[in-house]
């Protein structure tokens, strides 16, 4: 056994303990490789930043539930990995279209609420949407305009949730690009 990984499992030992020293110690030794994990699955380094301090105190929290000390590198890296997905996964299902892109919200009462000021873009992204594959345009105006998430969708067009996802992300990136278009 090296120094290293015995330098580690007594650090994590006293970690268990509660020892802050050591838990900076740990912190310091992975912090980079943990940020630069979590920075290729969110590509915010805000976001990157706040996931992996979550992590790290994860870890500290449930170092009990660790059995081998010797693969706590690449424990903590799933936790990160973790973690990051869930965000990744949270923030692309509420906001894969910026709002400044969508340029009106959905009332539950009223449907599309279009203020005067964006009137137009609206007709616009309305018109473009129509241009659409079917199956994009079902899709957008289901998720985007009617507010329905991913599993209702699924249930409303008989697709799988993965074939679902795909489908909005392409109907929106094609909407995208049309938009770009007529710019």
């Amino acid at each position: 056994m090296t120094s290293t990984n015995q330098n580690i499992e007594e650090l994590l030992l006293q970690c268990k303990s509660g020892n802050q020293r050591a838990q900076l110690e740990i912190y310091n030794r992975y912090n980079k490789a943990m940020y630069n994990t979590a920075i290729r699955i969110v590509k915010d380094s805000f976001k990157a930043e706040d996931i992996m301090q979550e992590s790290f105190l994860t870890a500290f929290t449930k170092l009990n539930t660790l059995k081998d000390t010797n693969v706590f590198g690449s424990w903590l890296k799933r936790i990160v990995v973790n973690n990051s997905i869930a965000h990744y996964n949270k923030t692309s299902k509420q906001n894969e279209v910026p709002l400044d892109t969508v340029l009106y919200k959905v009332e539950y009462n009223n449907g599309i609420e279009e203020s005067n000021h964006n009137n137009e873009k609206v007709k616009q992204i309305m018109s473009v949407m129509k241009t659409l594959k079917p199956n994009y345009s079902i899709g957008l105006s289901l998720h985007l305009i009617e507010g329905y998430d991913y599993e209702e969708i699924c249930e409303i067009m008989e697709i799988s949730y993965a074939n679902c996802r795909t489908l909005i992300s392409r109907a929106k990136e094609s909407l995208r690009k049309k938009l770009m278009q007529t710019v």
